[in-house]
């Protein structure tokens, strides 16, 4: 099986410095109306479109984006806690399903980017259940709120930029769902990131990260442009296991990939 793949947008383009103007940030969603007017006028700085101004003053302020971004709990359980609440056991069960019913889906991947099934198959499975859920909050809108949102609004400001250019580019729309933090398709990429490293797996012309086929291979290409050496081992202490921290900052969901991967991968 061959995977044809085209750059969702030229890596250049979220490389472009963000623009001069400064905006504000808040704690409450009290300034988001005028705030969003500053953002866009930045927007339009960073060479976003009409339709992705259009798309940013159609947002409205996520009180559940902030209550998540409050309260993410996972990520200080013990590995063996976050393998239980995470369902590892199942996630291993089932991806060795789907591998040995895809074999060669599988195969071209790591043929053509280094990266073998297990370590995809597990973010597949730990990100969406397979693409079982893959969110239910609006993706420009929370991205926008955690931009406005002071907390953490340089972080998130270069995936607002990211997200508006998806949507002019016609990757997503103003009324794409996704997980609370504005992760998409079915290994939850960062605008940002899809941007970037998105890849059309299928050949179909457009870039679709909730087809699994494009969101897989970009998956894949997000971690070789990462550094992923073909071959090498990906268990802690080894060299793509770096790769892997690429991918998630938290440390037992780097284990956790980790683990589960050469289970799958047997």
């Amino acid at each position: 099986m061959t995977l044809t793949f085209r750059f969702a947008a030229p890596a250049i383009l979220a490389l472009l410095p963000l623009a001069a103007h400064a905006t504000s940030c808040s704690d409450t969603g009290g300034r988001y109306e005028d705030w969003k007017a500053e953002m866009a006028a930045d927007a339009k700085a960073s060479g976003v479109g009409k339709r992705g101004v259009e798309a940013l003053m159609a947002t409205s302020y996520s009180k559940a984006t902030i209550s998540a971004d409050r309260n993410q709990k996972s990520f200080k359980y013990t590995l063996d806690k976050f393998l239980q609440v995470r369902g590892a056991d199942t996630i291993i069960a089932q991806g060795r399903s789907r591998k040995a019913k895809n074999t060669e889906f599988y195969a071209a991947l790591e043929a053509q980017y280094g990266v073998p099934a297990g370590v995809l198959i597990a973010i597949h499975g730990m990100e969406t259940a397979f693409g079982g859920f893959m969110g239910d909050t609006n993706v420009v809108s929370a991205i926008a709120t955690l931009t406005y949102d002071c907390r953490r609004s340089d972080f998130f400001k270069p995936h607002l930029i990211g997200a508006l250019k998806l949507v002019d580019q016609g990757s997503i729309s103003m009324k794409t769902v996704g997980a609370k933090h504005g992760e998409l398709g079915h290994t939850q990429f960062l605008p940002g990131n899809a941007l970037t490293y998105g890849v059309d797996g299928n050949g179909d012309g457009t870039v679709d990260f909730y087809n699994m086929t494009d969101a897989l291979a970009s998956t894949a290409n997000f971690l070789r442009q990462k550094g992923w050496k073909p071959g090498k081992g990906y268990q802690e202490g080894e060299p793509n296991f770096e790769v892997i921290k690429q991918w998630n900052a938290a440390k037992v969901y780097q284990q956790a990939i980790a683990l589960m991967g050469a289970q799958i991968d047997g």
